[in-house]
């Protein structure tokens, strides 16, 4: 059991990294195999299918994200200085990442969603519901900014949505153009989305 168990996770955490690197269609099993150290019998015993496979690796790395933006976004202060804290982790993220290995990696979920949003169903739905709790996490903090009276947006959830995508859509750009330098407006950005006091000096991009 522990031996069969390690050879799932082991498949599980080389499929991760090597759809952070080269995305599903570069994807193959026997490749997934080499790389985990694992009979290519042992794949098909945990899963049925190079797409099932990938929905465990969403299911793996939402699990992961989930928990940290809840660490963040459930913390101390004040809603927004919670909500900066998420952008500035993903901003050390991205910038982390292209110090280690020279790219951008970008969001998992951005990639595969650009990849196979039209492709394969399973897929997309799991994605959409990846981003939906994502909105929905933000959106509980947008509704107490709202109450603080910090905010002046009328829909919590369209301006939770708006925030997300505007989130993921920089985080796109720094991997489409290797550079985590536009990360830097990513807050000002988002005040104003909100209908904000912007800090002094500060215009939004």
């Amino acid at each position: 059991m522990g031996r069969t168990s390690d050879a799932r996770e082991k498949i599980l955490t080389t499929a991760r990294r090597l759809v952070e690197l080269n995305g599903y269609s570069a994807l193959g099993v026997a490749e997934i195999c080499k790389a985990a150290g694992v009979p290519k019998g042992s794949f098909y015993y945990f899963f049925e299918s190079k797409e099932a496979l990938v929905l465990a690796v969403i299911d793996e790395e939402w699990n992961e994200e989930r928990d940290s933006w809840k660490v963040i976004l459930d913390g101390d202060g004040a809603p927004l200085e919670r909500l900066r804290r998420l952008f500035d982790a993903t901003a050390a993220e991205q910038r982390a990442g292209k110090q280690s290995c020279g790219t951008v990696s970008g969001c998992m979920f951005g990639n595969l969603t650009l990849e196979l949003s039209n492709r394969t169903e399973p897929i997309r739905a799991r994605l959409q519901e990846v981003f939906d709790a994502q909105v929905d996490m933000v959106r509980t903090v947008v509704e107490e900014a709202r109450e603080r009276g910090e905010v002046t947006v009328a829909d919590s959830a369209a301006a939770a949505r708006a925030v997300v995508a505007q989130l993921e859509g920089q985080v796109l750009f720094a991997k489409l153009y290797n550079d985590t330098q536009g990360l830097d407006t990513m807050w000002v950005n988002c005040l104003a989305l909100l209908g904000a006091r912007l800090p002094e000096g500060a215009t939004a991009a």
